[in-house]
């Protein structure tokens, strides 16, 4: 299926603002975070970073220390940047809680068909590594807390009885989604999520009416 720019976005497809003249140091982390998202964190060597940054070797370890340290910084970066613009999507302008809650998939449909839509970096990173090591895991999880959080509030305004419960299950179709998209690379996965989630939505509020 055809990709689509949707105008100015970071490196995993998701809205970036724009920036002056970047330092040497976010030259790296640019650099480092469009060929980790692209590539993967273990197929891309320190020498690939510093030739993409047009910078030295000596000013990355300068910087992070060791790659290790840059794959977390781009890890935080690239979650901050996300939670930033999905949440705020979700919770833009006024609506009710459920149907804030009903916008995820469509945010998330115009993210898979973003050029440069590479997956979830944190999805990636623990795929990548050794399953037994809990410093990716931690990452990932410390980024899918913060939105898990935001979507049981929004739950619990809108009625429900178990609010983390139903954050977590939509949680689960969002990681879901998150991946057929980036294997199948049609962003209509998002649809059909989008269904599902609809479906638990309205077994919500029919518990609370009843």
């Amino acid at each position: 299926m055809a990709r689509k720019s949707n105008g100015p976005h970071s490196a995993n497809g998701h809205p970036a603002a724009a920036e002056p003249e970047p330092s040497a140091r976010e030259r790296i982390i640019a650099a480092a975070t469009r060929l980790f998202c692209q590539f993967g964190i273990n197929a891309v060597g320190v020498d690939a970073v510093v030739a993409e940054a047009a910078t030295a070797k000596a000013t990355l370890y300068k910087a992070f220390g060791s790659k290790e340290r840059l794959v977390e910084t781009v890890l935080e970066r690239e979650g901050a940047a996300w939670r930033d613009w999905f949440l705020g999507e979700l919770l833009k302008g006024e609506a009710t809680p459920v149907a804030r809650l009903r916008r995820i998939f469509p945010v998330l449909r115009e993210w898979f068909g973003n050029d440069h839509f590479f997956g979830c970096p944190f999805i990636n990173a623990v795929a990548e590594h050794d399953k037994k090591d809990d410093r990716m895991r931690q990452i990932a999880l410390a980024h899918k807390k913060v939105v898990l959080q935001t979507l049981s509030r929004l739950a619990a305004e809108a009625g429900a009885r178990d609010p983390d419960g139903v954050a977590h299950q939509l949680g689960l179709l969002i990681d879901g989604a998150i991946v057929a998209a980036m294997i199948t690379q049609d962003e209509n996965v998002a649809l059909l999520a989008g269904q599902t989630a609809d479906l638990l939505l309205a077994r919500m509020a029919a518990a609370e009416a009843a």
